[in-house]
Parts: structure tokens; C-alpha cells; sequence
């Protein structure tokens, strides 16, 4: 089980995070803080898995952002870095070359479609169509509730 999603910069700002097991916000800083400069001060060169406390970390670096998942010790290190390559393949489709200005900007779109993905910590839909039907979708509901928006600021 994915127990949360740390997406950051090389700069080490935090610009998505997602927990799927519970803890309160200061131990979640600080989880994050540890992890993000463990994973700061490793060579490009090392693994992509590092064993830290009762859990794996796998990560990866795409461009300047790093996506960073916390699994079970039992978990399979591989699959978590595909369902990571799938969320980044899903993240460039969306945003047509993803960058972190996109997930400063949208950061709702990331996070919805991170939701797709993964449910509960476990993969929801490995099919990359259904999740970017599915961001169309919400994407033509937003259009709506703001054309309706509009409107009613229109005619008040």
C-alpha cells in the first residue's frame, strides 16, 4: 500500500503531497523535510529505493521535480516506480509537457488526477484513457459551473 505521495522540487519546496494513512500535520512536516533532504543529498548515480524506518521510499526525477512514494516494506519497489512513470506520463498528456509551473498553476488538476490514479493508496486505473477521460470530463463540468457562474454575476 502507497502510504503518501510527495511530489517536490529541487529546491526542496513541496508542491503536491497526498497521505493515505493517518498523522497529524507536524509529524507530517517533519516526515517530509527528513525525506526530501535525505533524497536532496543522494547522487544521481544511486538507487531510486531507500529503506527508511518500517517503510520503502521509491523515487524518481523527472526534469526539476522529484515524485517521491512511500510504500510498505512488502510492497514491490518496481511497480511503484511504473504507477510513478504512469502518473508523470498522465501529468505530461494533460498539461502537453508538464512542467512545476503547471503544478504551481493547477495544482487541482494534479491533484485530481493523482486521485484517478490511485485510491486508498492502491492503483485505481492503470489505463492512462480512462484517466484522461475522466479529466475531460471534470474538465467540461468546470466549464459549465463557471459559464452558470458567470451568467448569474451577469444578470445580479
Amino acid at each position: 500500500m502507497i502510504e503518501f505521495v510527495l511530489m517536490f522540487s529541487r529546491q526542496g519546496k513541496v508542491r503536491l503531497h497526498k497521505w493515505f494513512t493517518v498523522a497529524n500535520q507536524k509529524d507530517k512536516k517533519k516526515i517530509s523535510r527528513e525525506l526530501i533532504s535525505l533524497m536532496l543529498a543522494r547522487k544521481t548515480k544511486m538507487s531510486n529505493f531507500v529503506e527508511w524506518k518500517n517503510m520503502k521510499i521509491v523515487y524518481k526525477r523527472y526534469a526539476s521535480l522529484y515524485f517521491a512514494f512511500a510504500i510498505s516494506a512488502e510492497d514491490n519497489e518496481l511497480l511503484t516506480l511504473e504507477i510513478i512513470h504512469r502518473y508523470v506520463e498522465l501529468l505530461d498528456k494533460y498539461f502537453g509537457s508538464v512542467c512545476e509551473l503547471d503544478i504551481i498553476f493547477n495544482f487541482d488538476k494534479a491533484y485530481y488526477i493523482l486521485n484517478e490514479l490511485l485510491l486508498g493508496g492502491e492503483l485505481q486505473e492503470s489505463s492512462k484513457k480512462q484517466v484522461l477521460k475522466a479529466m475531460s470530463n471534470q474538465d467540461l463540468l468546470d466549464d459549465e459551473s463557471q459559464g452558470k457562474a458567470s451568467t448569474a454575476e451577469f444578470i445580479g
